[in-house]
């Protein structure tokens, strides 16, 4: 590669369609610090299928970038969304009555498998394509995907490639300027095809992270305005100091918390909403606010919203602890449409799976809500069914206190979300899972195995089949249009605790 980099593409790998956030402030980042780089923003995403490797040859051959960088999102296939069905398949494979159902979902847990194959080697096909027609540009890889599995990225990558875990704005710049080891945390794959490991050894500070530039995506971004119908992503902070069990943002950002600067977080929002009249922000945050010091920053947030008056409703993931009256009442203000949050109504389930969070605290942060003015903002529960530590008894706590946000915001304001947790490398449920046995230790994260990924969507037995059957029960009413399935699911798991809890009497007066 020639050590002067005057273009960029960024290549944004096939997935379902979502607002490109993070290719778009590593862009804008860029453009601020060094603004003579010309760059190019290729969204596949919004491309036919037929037509990506055409469409991505001729940008290269138009552009002849110095610089190739790729954004993939998602790898596993195991991870439902919205354009994978994969919790159907496995709960009907596992857990319906009836064998048609279960042959079925043989067939199209083999088709999910078969298209993240394809996927996968398409996505290291365009990168090969990079390699062939451009062979001294250098390729980046980022993403999502791979801050989780960024050694085995590297090891499929051509040579001459950097595999950028977590954060990308200083990495970008680092290689734009020609660095000889990339900043921040990566592998590096040489032109010799030897692996090299880089440790985080800082974060990226930033408050340096200004408002976006719209006007200038929109010049390097043609398809920018096809996403300003839906959700568009703002980021406020970055790092978890907390522990979940399940979770691995703590890893890709860091255990510790940073901020942008509030006013420039609401001038993003306001352009959003002015000029291109964005409706739905959703802010992209690990959890929007979380901490006592993150809480105060999220009210920082409103106030200069509010002082806009921009007109926007948004939402994010939330925890609820250090929520104030006054807070409550500036979220409800400024726009919040929805409260979503991990929720289980046991608190023995919260300290097993080191969720740092009290339940009762949390009870009385929703009640606070509702006296600030909340009306008809739904309320969307995350519910890890089934993690370990559940229990016939915990599952019992969780009905009981779900009813309770029932009577207090209206059942239809409350969404139940049915999910298990996804085991991830690295993690300590993972670890816990190998330990008693349920994975083997040398167990493949990115298995094509059907039997090891479908263990990867945690449900085990004995509740897993009660869970698993009534939650096919409830898919089976929402054909008559009658209810949201999370909720019915909930009211068809209780019937059937009440049968067991019947049937347990009749055996102890036996």
């Amino acid at each position: 590669m020639s050590s002067e980099v005057r273009s960029v593409l960024y290549v944004r790998l096939p997935c379902w369609k979502i607002y490109p956030g993070g290719v778009i402030y590593v862009a804008d980042y860029i453009h601020k610090q060094r603004p003579q780089i010309h760059q190019h923003l290729l969204d596949l995403a919004l491309v036919p299928p037929a037509e990506r490797r055409r469409v991505l040859k001729q940008r290269l051959a138009a552009m002849k970038p110095d610089v190739v960088a790729f954004s993939w999102r998602n790898m596993q296939s195991f991870g439902p969304h919205p354009e994978d069905d994969a919790l159907d398949v496995v709960m009907n494979f596992d857990h319906s009555r009836k064998l048609w159902r279960r042959i079925k979902a043989t067939k199209n847990s083999l088709r999910i498998i078969s298209d993240y194959v394809l996927s996968r080697l398409r996505n290291f096909g365009y990168m090969k394509l990079v390699r062939r027609q451009l062979p001294d540009a250098r390729i980046v890889v980022g993403g999502t995907a791979v801050s989780i599995f960024g050694k085995y990225v590297a090891d499929k990558c051509p040579n001459d490639t950097v595999v950028v875990i977590g954060e990308g704005e200083d990495a970008m710049l680092s290689i734009i300027d020609g660095c000889a080891a990339p900043a921040g945390e990566n592998f590096c794959k040489d032109r010799a095809g030897r692996i090299s490991h880089r440790a985080r050894t800082e974060t990226f500070d930033l408050r340096r992270l200004t408002a976006v530039d719209f006007a200038y995506v929109e010049s390097i971004f043609p398809d920018f305005g096809s996403y300003l119908g839906g959700d568009i992503g703002v980021h406020t902070k970055r790092g978890c100091p907390f522990q979940c069990h399940f979770c691995l943002y703590n890893k890709i950002e860091g255990g510790n918390q940073r901020y942008r600067e509030p006013a420039e977080i609401a001038q993003e929002v306001e352009t959003l909403n002015k000029r291109y009249g964005v409706r739905h922000i959703w802010f992209t945050d690990a959890q929007f606010c979380s901490t006592k010091r993150s809480t105060e920053h999220v009210e920082h947030v409103l106030d200069e919203m509010l002082a806009r008056k921009t007109t926007v409703s948004w939402s994010g993931y939330l925890r609820l602890n250090h929520l104030t009256p006054q807070i409550a009442g500036k979220m409800l203000a400024s726009g919040m449409c929805s409260v979503d949050l991990s929720f289980t109504g046991s608190q023995e389930v919260i300290d097993t799976l080191t969720l740092g969070y009290s339940l009762e605290q949390q009870m009385e942060a929703f009640r606070m809500l509702k006296a600030n003015g909340h009306s008809d903002q739904q309320v969307k529960l995350y519910i890890p069914l089934n993690a370990p530590g559940e229990t016939v008894g915990t599952l019992r706590q969780t009905i009981q206190k779900i009813k309770e946000l029932y009577a207090l915001f209206g059942r239809e304001h409350v969404l139940p979300f049915i999910f298990f947790i996804g085991v991830q490398p690295g993690t300590p449920v993972e670890r816990l899972l190998i330990d008693q046995g349920y994975l083997k230790p040398d167990y493949n994260p990115l298995t094509l195995n059907p039997f090891v990924i479908k263990k990867l969507l945690y449900n085990p037995k004995p509740l897993g089949r009660l869970i698993g059957r009534a939650y096919l029960e409830a898919a089976d009413t929402l054909e008559g249009g009658s209810e949201y399935i999370g909720r019915a699911t909930i009211d068809i798991i209780e019937r059937e605790l009440e049968k067991f809890e019947r049937i347990d009497c009749v055996a102890v007066a036996a």
